[in-house]
């Protein structure tokens, strides 16, 4: 609950309070920040592990969501990679946050992917943001690209 709280942005004195409101007890706001330090941990150790094995097919999306960013809430691309290898196993190959789909945001998010030991890369499916394109062509060299049916019928019915 303490880290559901933490990922929700629920200051240590809230989870605190909250804690207590469900007759849980009181928890030290030293107790939430390790709880909260642990995920961290967690989270940065999957996105920095090693990519294994070859993912001839990688599916690349954003989603915007609100972030509290220097005391102001503001709208941040939050990036996915999804890998699928030969077999049909699917994983997710990374995701970061930056202030939006900008050609040199892809380019780093892609290349680091690369760096943690992405290979294979035969195709490419996303939506048809110029700046993914972009960054699409000049990392993964040789790979196709395809347009994203699903943002395809999104675009058409709108």
């Amino acid at each position: 609950m303490v880290q559901e709280a933490y990922v929700k942005g629920v200051s240590t004195r809230k989870v605190d309070d909250l804690m207590r409101a469900l007759g849980l007890g009181g928890v030290s706001k030293s107790k939430v920040s390790r709880v909260c330090q642990e995920l961290d941990e967690a989270v940065t150790a999957f996105r920095e592990r090693p990519l294994e094995g070859a993912y001839p097919y990688v599916w690349l999306d954003a989603l915007y969501v609100k972030v509290r960013q220097h005391h102001r809430i503001v709208s941040q691309a939050v990036v996915i990679a999804i890998g699928v290898r030969r077999d049909g196993e699917r994983t997710i190959l990374g995701f970061d946050v930056g202030p939006g789909e900008e050609e040199a945001f892809w380019t780093a998010f892609l290349r680091q992917l690369k760096e943690r030991g992405l290979r294979g890369v035969q195709l490419v499916t996303s939506d048809a943001h110029n700046g993914l394109k972009k960054a699409v062509a000049a990392v993964f060299t040789g790979a196709t690209w395809q347009r994203c049916r699903v943002h395809f019928m999104r675009n058409l019915l709108a």
